[in-house]
């Protein structure tokens, strides 16, 4: 019986040798590999890193690695504190290079034509003609007021601004810019309005959302420009009965 035992606790120290000794030939190997070779270390990323990681999010999902100088990619990222303020624009996967190429600001991924949605708000779109958008001379920036008029099931009508100070994030098919070498003849002649409808999306909240999906649906729907300063009090809901004395006020 203590043979047996002798005999397993002798096969067990040899296995524990035999570890140590391989690992430690594998570490030298590596070592051996590197010998005379230029190195450089590399950030690498240590799991999945999704799309729209932020820079600041990175410092427990990466480690760094020396490797062959000719095998580290150009445009890699050295220091994680370049990355502050940007984002990931495609998922990175575990042991690939971080590259600067595949970060960037969040302003910077707008698509033109475009602006940003602000925090907490949500985009709807509406297809207008071009005189209920303000002759298709809305752009992406502008704030604008929203007018809806109804008509109820006994023939009486109502119309009222239902929202001030809306942003639009986008305008398609609008004219394009005009060139700055035409301005004059612009001033002159004035821009000729879309021919067809536009679609005019606008960031609202889910409030603000209800009103205008329920204004298109069962009436009709307005965009008056409101630009910064202009006046938006005095509203209330014109009817037929009250619409002289509130016009002529």
């Amino acid at each position: 019986m203590a043979r047996r035992l002798l005999a397993a606790f002798a096969a067990l120290l040899l296995l524990v040798v035999g570890t140590a000794v391989l690992v430690a030939y594998v570490r030298g190997a590596d070592s051996r590999a590197l010998a005379g070779v230029r190195t450089v270390d590399v950030l690498v990323a240590d799991e999945l890193i999704p799309e729209g990681t932020s820079g600041a999010q990175l410092a427990g999902m990466v480690r760094t690695e020396t490797v062959p100088a000719k095998t580290a990619v150009d445009g890699r990222v050295t220091d994680l504190a370049s990355l502050s303020g940007r984002i990931a624009t495609v998922d990175l996967l575990p042991g690939e290079q971080l590259l600067a190429g595949r970060f960037a600001r969040p302003g910077d991924l707008q698509a033109p034509g475009t602006v940003e949605v602000p925090a907490g708000k949500q985009e709807l779109s509406v297809l207008l003609e071009p005189q209920r958008a303000v002759g298709g001379r809305l752009v992406a920036g502008d704030s604008v007021g929203v007018v809806v008029s109804l008509t109820f099931a006994d023939g009486t009508s109502a119309t009222h601004a239902v929202l001030h100070d809306v942003l639009v994030t986008q305008v398609q098919g609008a004219p394009p810019p005009v060139d700055s070498t035409d301005e004059q003849e612009t001033a002159s002649s004035g821009t000729p309005a879309p021919s067809a409808s536009l679609m005019v999306t606008v960031a609202v909240s889910a409030a603000q959302a209800e009103a205008l999906v329920f204004g298109v649906e069962h009436g009709t729907l307005w965009l008056s420009l409101e630009p910064e300063g202009a006046d938006t009090s005095g509203t209330d809901v014109i009817t037929q009965g009250n619409i002289y004395g509130k016009a002529f006020a």
